[in-house]
């Protein structure tokens, strides 16, 4: 049971660092909570402050999932996680992810949970990474879409999981990835139907005029 709070905790805790809202107030004295979409992901924080705090907002967003899924399941006490390593791995990976989408550091508000994803799909399975990076890259280049290419980058991954693990379906880090999946497209409930009445905003790779 201390395995599993611990593994739990740490996962979470990293994952609720809000960097978006934090690289704001330090670098713009801004609450980028209040700008844009309000959400604490990468792309607002890049629309709304910009691409250096963007790109910034991005990579550590992605090391906050990657991180405690890499360092974790090697502590001492990771030995005694029911189930062994690879569920450790998927625990904490599961509760980055929510860290990220759920911050207890911003009022239980954070961001769609894209970023924190890509971080643990790379700590798991690098060439499932490497699918999503080229499903969602293909997408945002032809659509400009950031929403459409995380989606469709989330069902990529879940097939390339499946058909990189070892025992398929019954993988705990395939079933991790399904899971990771729909999270990621229900957290863009509100894209989809914007998407679906023609009312999107389009991705500019520079930061729009105010």
């Amino acid at each position: 049971m201390i395995a599993l709070v611990a593994a739990l905790a740490a996962g979470y805790v990293s994952g609720s660092l809000p960097w978006g809202l934090w690289l704001g107030k330090w670098f713009k004295g801004v609450d980028v909570r209040t700008m844009g979409s309000g959400n604490l992901g990468a792309t607002n924080v890049y629309r709304s402050l910009g691409p250096g705090i963007g790109v910034a907002t991005l990579l550590l967003d992605i090391a906050k999932g990657a991180v405690p899924v890499f360092l974790v399941p090697a502590a001492p006490f990771a030995a005694a996680f029911p189930g062994g390593p690879e569920w450790c791995k998927v625990a904490v990976a599961f509760a980055a992810v929510a860290g990220h989408v759920w911050t207890f550091l911003a009022g239980f508000k954070g961001g769609k949970g894209v970023a924190t994803t890509v971080g643990v799909l790379l700590a798991l399975s690098p060439p499932s990474f490497g699918v999503f990076l080229a499903v969602f890259l293909v997408t945002l280049l032809a659509t400009r879409f950031v929403s459409l290419g995380s989606m469709l980058g989330a069902v990529a991954f879940t097939i390339a999981l499946w058909k990189f693990s070892p025992g398929g379906w019954s993988n705990p880090s395939v079933m991790l990835g399904a899971l990771l999946a729909v999270v990621v497209i229900v957290r863009h409930k509100d894209n989809i139907a914007r998407l679906l009445q023609g009312k999107e905003n389009r991705f500019a790779f520079r930061r729009a005029k105010s």
